[in-house]
């Protein structure tokens, strides 16, 4: 494993459990000074208001074109430094149920409309958050939620996969506008920036613990949040009539512990 391998995964790795080093963290102090929000989530740069105009101006400092969450000099350094490191993580992955149907029903253009809504929607919850995002692709969005959060960033994922359910309307009378399903799962990932030598680099999460997160989304019924035992565990939900189901998941031998919570659910958690 060479040098350059080693710091570029101490550098995820202290990114994501908040133990950068002083002359990073001296950065992001100054970062945070600068109004206003929304920021990135790596060095805190800020996207709106004046210091945003001024970052723009004098560093060149914009969201990146990829990831919303990031800012393109971060974007930069991962291009620059591919790698990442393995950590713990909570995941949450929501796509929109049915969305073949969905698409033949609404036609290519109305689809577009909604799938573009989804994603303003989704993001910005993930942001108000302070969720990073992973991708936003075809029907679906995937949020992660990291120990540099804070001791609740498990709880985090499972309240952001409460909101975008009330942001997609499932609250509503009429119903939603966009039926949702979602997953949490909580554990070991790899976390970085993955590439080709072509130069084309993403930011991703990788690993078994991003895999059964999907797949926890790819069962949840519309309107439903289905929550790994472990994720539940972590997070210090109360558990009193959400009973342990559990699930047979493509690719995994075991059964899988899960919490189901639909919308009725919203309120029984704490």
């Amino acid at each position: 494993m060479s040098y350059k391998h080693l710091e570029t995964e101490r550098f995820w790795h202290d990114w994501m459990m908040d133990a950068v080093p002083r002359a990073e963290a001296r950065k992001r102090w100054i970062n945070r000074l600068i109004p206003n929000n929304p920021r990135c989530k790596l060095c805190f740069a800020p996207f709106g208001g004046l210091g945003g105009k001024l970052l723009r101006v004098v560093l060149d400092s914009r969201p990146s074109s990829l990831n919303p969450t990031l800012c393109n000099r971060c974007e930069n350094f991962g291009r620059e430094h591919p790698g990442g490191a393995e950590v713990d993580l909570a995941l949450l992955f929501a796509d929109i149920r049915g969305s073949t149907r969905l698409a033949e029903r609404l036609g290519t253009t109305e689809f577009s409309r909604l799938i573009n809504r989804f994603y303003q929607a989704a993001t910005d919850v993930l942001i108000a958050k302070d969720a990073l995002i992973e991708k936003l692709i075809g029907d679906e969005v995937t949020g992660v939620f990291y120990p540099g959060m804070g001791p609740d960033y498990v709880r985090r994922a499972v309240d952001t996969a409460h909101e975008l359910l009330e942001a997609t309307g499932h609250t509503d009378s009429n119903g939603p506008w966009a039926p949702l399903g979602v997953g949490v799962h909580a554990g070991k990932a790899f976390i970085g920036m993955v590439g080709s030598l072509a130069g084309k680099v993403e930011f991703t999460v990788l690993g078994d613990t991003a895999n059964t997160a999907a797949r926890l989304a790819s069962t949840a019924k519309q309107g439903e949040i289905v929550i790994s035992e472990a994720a539940w565990e972590i997070a210090g939900l109360q558990l009193d009539g959400i009973p342990v189901e559990r699930l047979e998941l493509k690719g995994r031998q075991e059964l899988i512990g899960v919490r189901v919570l639909r919308v009725g659910d919203l309120a029984v958690v704490p």
